[in-house]
């Protein structure tokens, strides 16, 4: 089963960030971490913490071995655009868009193998006992 992360609404453009994107696609999520932490694209930031979004979720909610995980899919969206205006000579105002980014995460690995039973709870061993 794949697990996955989401950010939305990233103020930059996604043409910059689906570069960065781009330098990550289909490798593990170790070495991902390790380029994105080294890449000196302002970028970088936000796609780095999504992969790490993605690995603790793997980890502490699929129960995923943390070294076995690999990037099977990373996109970059344009996300909603905010409409402002710059002034210009003569008094005029032109418009200019700020542009946003939605960055989706997918990553698979392998499980671990399931736990243990948890000790009885106060209740249960009280029933056992009589």
């Amino acid at each position: 089963m794949a697990v996955k992360a989401i950010a939305k609404g990233v103020r930059m453009s996604p043409r910059k960030v689906a570069v960065v994107a781009a330098l990550v696609r289909g490798r593990s999520v170790e070495d991902a971490l390790t380029i994105l932490s080294h890449v000196p694209r302002r970028a970088a930031t936000p796609v780095q913490k999504v992969v790490a979004s993605a690995r603790a979720n793997a980890e502490n909610n699929h129960n995923y071995k943390p070294n076995s995980l690999q990037i099977v899919e990373i996109s970059v969206t344009p996300g909603p655009r905010l409409k402002r205006y710059r002034p210009a000579a003569h008094g005029r105002a032109l418009p200019f868009q700020r542009r946003t980014s939605h960055i989706r995460v997918v990553v698979e690995g392998e499980q671990r193998a399931a736990s243990v039973a948890a000790k009885p709870t106060k209740a249960e061993a009280k029933k056992e006992e009589k």
